[in-house]
């Protein structure tokens, strides 16, 4: 230990002991996300795996992450930090030991309010030396209709349920009964709800334990250097990243769908730009461009929360691939070589109480619009364009007992240089496993009809897009759905040659009545048992000149049933004969001409 302290007198450190130091720190915050997925109630954090957990130093500055949680869950949480310091310092508020502190203010660092975090100040020889901070989707806080997503209908942040803003849930370890309670009657199936704040709980206290008995091991000194030293390691990746790029300007834009049903134009088709200039080894995403903020429908992104981990995740996901560069830790450091620009009152930097509820598909585009900028710089790092997803909130009443669902509908990859675009998955910032329709079938009133790739839907490519799935989900109770979802206007872009790919689509078949198509955005929907919804996700753009695609693969895409062969003629010049093999010399001549 002396040794050890002398290292760290002047404030350095030496790269195994940091390194060493480094595994412990993301070890914790591992078993942090272990252990709240295995106590929580809902599929959402059990199954899907929607949360985060990670640990800040004293500052806010995120030291160390859990890798199987979704970008939008761990990277706000030096946001989260922030926010509740800042309210804190209004306040006239201190951090003690055994305080847990509940937040959700999307205007003060969180994601949305139904991502709500529990903070746990860590204390060691009686200073404050950090923070252990768990974050979790809930499947309801007492919106307006049931469940906490498809509530895009919110005319304001108050219409979207519940606001926690830095409020002390348990002080100096007696829990705040009157705010529990509070919860308990103002949230629809509490029980669930309230199991897995406990559960949350339950996480950052184990952080807040292990990070305790490290700093006992190795001293706050140590520790303290370690973590700057691996902050400075991750930024200067970054900086030798970004300054691999040729300096320059490059600029995209795409649209979302808004509100198609709307007779209100400002709240249709609606463009997000992204202008990403590269200056050595430092990089400005500047927004402006993009649409204004819808200020009375909730598809608004928090600058800090959503806005900015779009970027981040981008921006490392291309120029730090994990497959070239390995495993790069994932820190504050990281993000210091990033200027973020977001115009106030725009969609990525609305003004306070414009809702942000149904923030997530607007910001996932966001992430795709930068990635088509980037491709300018880098195309032989990005994909096409990204098929965006639909989160689906089923939702029920059993005498005066709430049942509530959410379903994250994946949506596809582009095709990249060297291999097809994945197929049904989550993307992006997202980054959610799919929910098993075995848990869904043996916990709910559901039954899933059809789960299956999109037939006669595969975007042509040197490298294909990915394909989107379809999803065909009947009630068995009378109950309800609410959706937001994006992508049934405009498709994913395809790039180099590559084809665009296909939009997506929603029907609703009643028991009686004839079946209806949906908008992307579906404020709560009553429906009788026997009712079904069909979710068709979109398909990703194509990669590169469809005629230089290996015919051995064409011909693998109609034997899976992908294209057809008539197809495969026609967007690919590959001549498949009756026996389902290529005809080499018929393909080339179809080629040549």
């Amino acid at each position: 230990m002396t040794a050890t302290a002398d290292k760290t007198a002047n404030g350095t450190i030496d790269p195994v002991t940091a390194s060493v130091i480094q595994g412990a720190l993301e070890n914790i915050a591992v078993e942090m996300g272990h252990k709240l997925m295995r106590m929580s109630y809902s599929s959402i954090i059990r199954e899907s795996e929607d949360f985060g957990a990670a640990l800040t130093d004293a500052e806010g500055r995120q030291i160390a992450e859990t890798p199987q949680s979704t970008p939008l869950q761990s990277g706000p949480i030096p946001g989260y930090v922030a926010g509740i310091k800042r309210i804190f310092a209004e306040r006239g508020d201190d951090f003690a030991p055994g305080d847990v502190i509940i937040h959700n203010s999307a205007y003060h660092g969180a994601s949305h309010g139904p991502d709500v975090a529990f903070c746990v100040p860590v204390f060691h020889a009686g200073d404050l030396v950090g923070f252990s901070v768990t974050t979790a989707h809930h499947l309801d806080i007492g919106a307006l209709t049931p469940g906490s997503c498809g509530i895009v209908d919110a005319i304001d942040a108050y219409a979207e349920g519940l606001q926690f803003l830095a409020l002390k849930i348990v002080e100096g370890g007696r829990r705040n009964e009157a705010l529990w309670q509070m919860l308990r009657d103002n949230i629809r199936a509490s029980d669930l709800v309230v199991g897995d704040m406990d559960a949350q709980i339950a996480a950052a206290r184990i952080g807040a334990d292990r990070l305790v008995d490290l700093l006992d091991r190795y001293g706050p000194a140590t520790i303290s250097a370690a973590a700057d030293f691996m902050m400075d390691h991750s930024e200067r990746l970054m900086h030798q990243a970004i300054a691999d790029m040729p300096d320059g300007s490059y600029s995209a834009t795409t649209h979302i769908d808004g509100f198609t049903d709307s007779e209100d134009a400002a709240r249709r088709d609606l463009p997000i730009t992204v202008t990403v200039t590269v200056d050595g080894s430092d990089v400005t995403v500047d927004f402006t461009g993009t649409a204004a903020q819808v200020a009375d429908r909730p598809i608004n992104m928090p600058l800090e929360g959503t806005t900015d981990c779009a970027v981040w995740l981008t921006l490392k996901s291309i120029l730090l691939d994990s497959a070239i560069h390995g495993h790069v830790p994932q820190n504050s450091g990281m993000t210091r070589p990033i200027t973020i620009i977001a115009p106030e009152g725009t969609l990525v930097n609305p003004v306070f109480p414009a809702p942000t509820i149904a923030r997530f598909c607007t910001g996932n585009q966001a992430a795709d619009t930068l990635m088509k900028a980037l491709a300018q710089a880098v195309p032989d790092k990005v994909s096409a364009g990204v098929g965006n997803l639909h989160v689906v909130a089923f939702s029920g009443l059993r005498g005066e007992e709430h049942w509530v669902h959410m379903e994250i509908h994946e949506g596809c990859y582009g095709g990249r240089p060297g291999k097809d675009g994945m197929d049904a998955v989550d993307t992006l910032y997202a980054n959610t496993r799919n929910n098993p329709i075995e848990d869904t079938e043996s916990h709910l009133p559901l039954r899933v009809r059809r789960y299956e790739l999109r037939d006669d839907a595969c975007p042509p490519g040197r490298w294909r897009g990915g394909i989107g799935s379809v999803r065909e989900v009947e009630f068995l109770e009378d109950g309800g759905v609410s959706v937001e979802g994006e992508g049934h206007v405009y498709a994913p872009w395809g790039f180099a040659g590559g084809r665009d790919g296909e939009t997506a689509r929603m029907s609703f078949r009643p028991q009686r009545g004839n079946e209806r198509g949906l908008p992307s955005k579906l404020p709560n929907l009553a429906t009788r048992a026997g009712d079904r919804i069909e979710v068709v996700g979109p398909c990703g753009g194509g990669y590169g000149d469809p005629r230089e695609r290996d015919p051995a693969l064409v011909l693998e895409d109609v034997l899976d049933g992908y294209l057809t062969r008539e197809q495969a003629l026609a967007d690919y010049g590959v001549v498949i004969g009756d026996d389902l093999t290529v005809d080499a010399a018929a393909t080339e001549r179809t080629r040549a001409r």
